[in-house]
């Protein structure tokens, strides 16, 4: 650590590869002159003066958001799908697994935001936690996800839609709806699947599943709208109809306001870890993923379609809500009865042996 600081003055940076130092600049030279705050079990926390919370976002999945918040950079869930693992890369560490690792603590956040929020255009849609969860257990102790609220409970006409896995959110249950008293308020508890043991080794340091859902159920019955990202869909492991079924089945018993869900987006930062999960626990998927992730980010336009199609179908059946504040009706042309989608999405999967993790998924990680 040291020999890392008396390179600070040089704004050069040891995480570079070949051992070679490289000149930094913007959020780069920031987080290497970032001192450490706290430690945690295989998790450092660095204390990052930033110079802006409100970020511009461009989103190529469509996205609706414009300014996005996210209090921390990186995430100690360590979900092995994650695609901002990207974002340690503007700081110029390569390693994937420092992403969960490596946690940096914006400082002065509530000011920043209190500035910014000046010349945001009314109406403007916020998102907090879009490349990390702003409930991760630092929260806890640092508490700035809740100084963030507590400047924007004061403000009106703010249009905030919140992401996380975690059940800390009901600690700010006060802010919440003095928030909602006065602004739109949308809460998305990601819930990748209901399966304890499944969550366990791909989401290996978030809550539970069946703590999550009793967090959308508290948040509802305090009067503010909350559902479920059911996030990402991935093909072999979560998509069929039965587990759409029973993930929206779940979802209507939290009182869920929505259920949304999107297939896997596999950007190159996360590709080999989520590969590496899959070659572990669902080798006979591994060549599958390969070839449809092999040269894209995205699942293809089809694989979309019977994904927002099932999604549609089990979102009817439990009259479950959709993820805008203004609901939307049904397309008519969806199947009545989610029997009558194939039983996979993926085509190959049909000509896996019996022995794939289709046929052993109930078997392997069923509670």
């Amino acid at each position: 650590m040291g020999e890392e600081k008396a390179n600070d003055n040089r704004g050069l940076s040891l995480f570079a590869e070949d051992g070679q130092a490289v000149k930094l600049v913007g959020i780069a030279r920031l987080a290497n002159q970032a001192g450490v705050a706290d430690t945690g079990h295989s998790t450092e926390y660095r204390a990052i003066q930033v110079r802006s919370i409100l970020n511009h976002s461009v989103s190529k999945r469509g996205l609706s958001f414009g300014k996005s918040i996210n209090p921390y950079r990186g995430c100690e869930f360590g979900c092995r799908y994650c695609y901002a693992r990207y974002t340690h890369e503007f700081m110029e560490l390569r390693d994937p697994a420092l992403f969960e690792r490596l946690i940096y603590v914006k400082q002065n956040a509530a000011w920043l935001l209190r500035q910014e929020l000046r010349k945001l255009r009314h109406g403007e849609q916020i998102a907090m936690g879009t490349a990390t969860d702003p409930y991760q257990p630092i929260e806890r102790r640092m508490r700035v996800t809740r100084s963030l609220l507590e400047v924007m409970a004061e403000c009106r006409g703010l249009n905030l839609g919140i992401v996380t896995k975690s059940t800390l959110i009901l600690r700010d249950m006060d802010l919440l709806q003095k928030f909602a008293a006065r602004n739109q308020l949308s809460i998305h508890v990601s819930i990748t699947t209901p399966d304890t043991k499944l969550a366990r080794i791909l989401e290996p340091r978030a809550p539970r599943p069946d703590l999550r859902f009793k967090t959308v159920l508290a948040l509802r019955r305090a009067g503010l709208r909350a559902g479920i990202l059911c996030c990402p869909i991935m093909p072999g492991i979560n998509d069929t109809p039965a587990a759409l079924d029973a993930m929206a089945k779940r979802a209507k018993a939290a009182q869920a306001s929505f259920l949304a869900a999107n297939p896997l987006f596999l950007k190159p930062c996360s590709k080999a870890t989520f590969l590496a999960f899959v070659h572990q626990n669902f080798p006979a998927l591994e060549s599958s993923y390969e070839k449809r992730y092999e040269d894209k980010a995205f699942a293809s336009r089809a694989y979309q379609k019977r994904v927002s199609d099932l999604l549609a179908v089990v979102a009817r059946k439990y009259g479950l809500g959709a993820r805008r504040a203004e609901p939307q009706p049904f397309r008519e042309t969806y199947p009545a009865d989610p029997g009558q989608v194939q039983q996979s999405l993926w085509p190959e999967q049909a000509k896996l042996p019996r022995s794939a993790p289709t046929d052993t998924i109930k078997r392997r990680f069923s509670a």
